[in-house]
């Protein structure tokens, strides 16, 4: 599921209903990386709605999803965006919960996640997360011995 993304800049999607995590999440890219151009919607209506309307060089390389959000869920976007034609099924999809429940972590998988992270609560850890996973090669990450959840 690696997605070559021919832009300069890096496009990075956060879906989570929750502004705090949201800040806090902006925060810590834009201290590991200040070219990231981070996209964010406030549910998983918003973030499907906004990918709809994205031409193929303005898909994000990575979408971080939170599992539970009003109107549709990020189990829901998941399956959604996996079940879509063209490039933006291709797309790194994190599941970034404060849910450890091993059905929750194991349905993400199964819906084709590229990883699960539990959500820290101090900036550093998730400052870490971030950037383990930005720094990745996908490519060889996803091979067989592929560590899937984040933590």
């Amino acid at each position: 599921m690696a997605f070559d993304n021919h832009n300069t800049q890096r496009y990075i999607y956060l879906a989570d209903d929750d502004s705090d995590d949201r800040e806090f999440f902006a925060d810590a890219v834009m201290e590991i990386d200040r070219n990231v151009i981070l996209k964010q919607a406030r549910d998983g209506m918003h973030l499907m709605e906004d990918l709809r309307t994205l031409s193929g060089s303005e898909l994000p390389e990575f979408i971080f999803l939170d599992i539970n959000m009003p109107g549709k869920s990020g189990l829901e976007c998941l399956k959604e965006i996996r079940s879509c034609e063209g490039k933006l099924k291709e797309i790194n999809i994190i599941m970034l919960s404060t849910s450890n429940d091993p059905q929750n972590i194991q349905k993400s998988l199964e819906l084709g996640a590229t990883f699960y992270a539990v959500k820290p609560s101090c900036f550093e850890k998730l400052k870490s997360i971030l950037e383990e996973i930005l720094s990745m090669n996908l490519v060889s990450a996803l091979g067989a011995s592929r560590k899937f959840l984040l933590v």
